[in-house]
């Protein structure tokens, strides 16, 4: 577990199962990534049983954020994808329920995620890829230290049009 001041990253759970089954079938976030059909609960029980595994086994790793309060509640999941060992990068991306959007939980979570890359795993850098129709995200890793290194035209499809999508990086000044 990684805990912050107002939310925790932890690993995935059977308890889950549900709060994943609807995520991971919003197709409203489909576009997000790469999705194109749903997600069986037990696709999904599978997922989450072999979510023990490591990222240098999977390539990824979930976090499921939780809220620390007197009700604590499961508001969001943060991803490292795309692992590289050799070149010791990954993706980072983060879904926030919408109701809990805007309310600091989601600048918190990347902080938290950035320090378990850089400072446990001693990863050299991060990445992240945002479509140009999600300036809240932008602002957010922007607002991280996130540099903008690019942008990948007609990237992403929405619907029948392409979008761009602007490339962002993050670079570990202390790696040893």
């Amino acid at each position: 577990m990684v805990n912050g001041l107002n939310i925790r990253l932890r690993a995935l759970e059977p308890k889950d199962i549900d709060i994943l089954y609807q995520w991971e079938n919003d197709q409203k976030l489909w576009s997000f990534g790469c999705t194109t059909a749903p997600f069986s609960r037990h696709v999904l029980d599978q997922y989450i049983e072999n979510s023990h595994h490591d990222i240098y086994t999977t390539g990824q790793l979930r976090f499921m954020i939780d809220t620390i309060n007197a009700h604590p509640q499961t508001i969001g999941m943060v991803d490292l994808y795309a692992f590289e060992p050799f070149h010791m990068r990954s993706g980072v991306g983060i879904m926030i329920n919408e109701d809990f959007r805007n309310k600091g939980y989601g600048s918190e979570a990347i902080d938290l995620i950035i320090e378990y890359a850089f400072k446990f795993m001693n990863f050299k850098q991060l990445f992240c890829e945002i479509t140009i129709d999600n300036p809240s995200s932008l602002i957010l890793f922007k607002n991280k230290g996130f540099q903008q290194t690019g942008t990948r035209i007609e990237w992403v499809r929405r619907g029948n049009k392409f979008i761009d999508t602007h490339f962002l990086q993050l670079i570990n000044t202390n790696h040893i």
